[in-house]
């Protein structure tokens, strides 16, 4: 859906001579070669709270720039529309204002908005509210990779630019600027462990060169000069994923390297402890022969007893759950699980835990 306005030319042109020094500025580009006329359009989703959506108008100058560079071939998807800013753009987005990735997460309410929209490309930024909430970055990351499983259930060639999120500085939250510092820390190798050459995790970094109190206007969300760094951030990371095109269909047949996604379920909890249950699933085009689970559980619990799989400990430390024989062997798209207990503190909150998946063929 296009959303029609006007930005004023002369603001456009102060902005973007304000952050030319910074090597941000949303210049003339080269075009690219125009897609086929009656090629499908790659359908992007915008995801995250208020700085996604509400108004977000990155996205506005975003879609205009990658326009400009000639990706006319684009849709931005979402079940919200876009708000005015100024500008002409496609304004559907997946930006909710006040919401909690963690309770996106555990209220499983992506798989609904995925349905609706389809997206290709998920542009994350999310966990700004969570932060604000005092909730611990694992939980956080918890909650990213059951929404990357959620989204490759949907969509096996799901690809994902997921952001180091923008500083936040609130007169009200003396410790948010610190946890978001934590939290970004963290957020590379999550990357890194979650991402396949099926459906690739791409981070971006939109908080090293922006500062709260220029970039916002109360601490949190962007002003116009915030606008334009989150679109020039995000920018190359997305051309770059436009230039390679869109895979096949999901259901395709086809070759690749083997890869699997693992999502977390709490079925109990008590004091003092909970039972969870972990589904494996191949996202990959070939079949597997088995798989290795990573398991990080939130706050600092253990696991005392798992079946279907069998218990181990990487190099490093990190909690392994293997296949255990019998149903390692996964067709593409199957899936399978297996259970566990674990301890708990007594200060720890909901079960969640950060996951990771390895498969072979």
């Amino acid at each position: 859906m296009r959303v029609a306005d006007r930005l004023s030319l002369r603001a456009l042109l102060v902005l973007t001579a304000l952050l030319l020094p910074l090597g941000l500025a949303l210049g003339p580009l080269a075009p690219r070669a125009a897609a086929a006329p009656n090629a499908d359009p790659v359908r992007i989703m915008p995801l995250g709270d208020s700085i996604t959506g509400s108004p977000g108008c990155w996205r506005a100058l975003l879609w205009n720039r990658l326009q400009d560079a000639g990706h006319t071939d684009i849709d931005f998807v979402g079940t919200l529309p876009g708000q005015g800013c100024g500008l002409a753009y496609d304004g559907d987005n997946e930006g909710h204002g006040g919401e909690l990735v963690t309770d996106v997460a555990d209220r499983d309410l992506l798989p609904g908005r995925l349905a609706a929209t389809r997206p290709d490309i998920v542009v994350l930024h999310f966990g700004t509210n969570d932060v604000w909430s005092g909730v611990s970055p694992d939980r956080i990351l918890a909650a990213y990779t059951k929404l990357v499983a959620q989204m490759r259930a949907a969509d096996p060639d799901t690809r994902l630019l997921v952001a180091r999120i923008i500083p936040m500085n609130p007169a009200s939250c003396t410790g948010c600027a610190r946890r978001v510092v934590d939290l970004n820390a963290l957020i590379p190798g999550w990357a890194e462990a979650t991402s396949t050459s099926r459906s690739p995790v791409t981070v971006v970094d939109q908080w090293t060169g922006f500062d709260t109190a220029t970039d916002t206007y109360d601490g949190v969300h962007p002003n116009d000069s915030g606008n334009q760094k989150i679109a020039a951030r995000w920018y190359p990371a997305l051309s770059e994923l436009l230039d390679r095109g869109v895979p096949g269909d999901p259901g395709d047949p086809g070759t690749g390297e083997p890869a699997c996604t693992a999502s977390f379920r709490a079925v109990s909890s008590w004091q003092g402890g909970y039972q969870a249950e972990v589904t494996v699933r191949n996202t990959s085009a070939v079949p597997l022969s088995g798989w290795t689970a990573t398991v990080a559980p939130a706050d600092g619990a253990r696991l005392t007893q798992v079946w279907n799989g069998t218990l181990g400990t990487a190099a490093d430390g990190t909690v392994t759950v293997t296949d255990a024989g019998w149903n390692g062997a996964l067709a593409p798209g199957a899936s399978t699980a297996f259970g566990f207990l674990a301890h708990t503190p007594a200060t720890s909150g909901a079960p969640a835990a950060t996951l990771g998946c390895t498969a072979t063929s």
